[in-house]
């Protein structure tokens, strides 16, 4: 069993490994698995040649490989402006559509302030949702205050979220519905309606409504 863990904290040291390293640390208790980290900063040039042109470069793509073939799945970001960073949001688009589909996913995010906390449900949950993922129900949001104080092994608050989430996600890895979660595809039939479905162009939807189209969508 693999557990891929991804964070895209900037700095070193990093919170978002920090909370990334006690997420995987206390799902692997529970599960046994085999954890690898990946550090998105590492990539961040990779990630861009990608969205770029089009296709990953070996390192990338051994990467996404690992993610994607992973029996579970940890994401942690920092937040940057009420939502995950652009390094997070880069590394995902670069994904197959359905590369996560039927997935378990912790989701974790790291601020200053908790009044981000929401960024879990307002952006994260929502993006692993239209990846077809499957999310656990808790996701572990750390603001600094939530590290106590040196000596204690953090925050009693943080440390019971974080049990609980691993708990979760073990269970999605390990349990009866974890290996009933299998990536649906769409029946035969209405992948060739879509294919057959015509494409019409922009320029000639609005000729059709008898609106001018811009100059740069004549040719549409």
């Amino acid at each position: 069993m693999r557990l891929a863990v991804v964070t895209a904290g900037l700095s070193v040291p990093s919170s978002s490994r920090l909370l990334a390293d006690r997420l995987a640390t206390a799902t692997a208790e529970r599960t046994g698995a085999e954890v690898t980290v990946v550090e998105l900063r590492e990539l961040a040039g990779s990630i861009a040649h990608n969205l770029t042109a089009h296709f990953p470069d070996p390192r990338l793509a051994a990467v996404i490989d690992e993610v994607t073939g992973a029996d579970g799945l940890i994401a942690v970001t920092p937040v940057f402006s009420a939502s995950y960073s652009g390094l997070f949001k880069s590394f995902f688009d670069v994904l197959e559509p359905d590369a996560l589909t039927g997935k378990p996913v912790l989701m974790g995010a790291t601020g200053g302030t908790p009044r981000h906390s929401l960024v879990l449900e307002h952006a994260m949950r929502p993006l692993f949702s239209y990846l077809r993922a499957v999310t656990v129900p808790t996701g572990v949001y750390a603001a600094s205050q939530d590290w106590g104080t040196a000596g204690d092994g953090g925050g009693r608050e943080l440390h019971a979220r974080v049990e609980r989430a691993a708990g979760e996600l073990a269970a999605l890895m390990t349990g009866p519905a974890g290996r009933a979660v299998a990536p649906v595809t769409e029946p035969e039939e209405e992948r060739v309606a879509d294919a057959e479905e015509p494409l019409v162009p922009f320029a000639q939807q609005l000729a059709q409504l008898g609106i001018e189209p811009p100059p740069g969508h004549r040719e549409g």
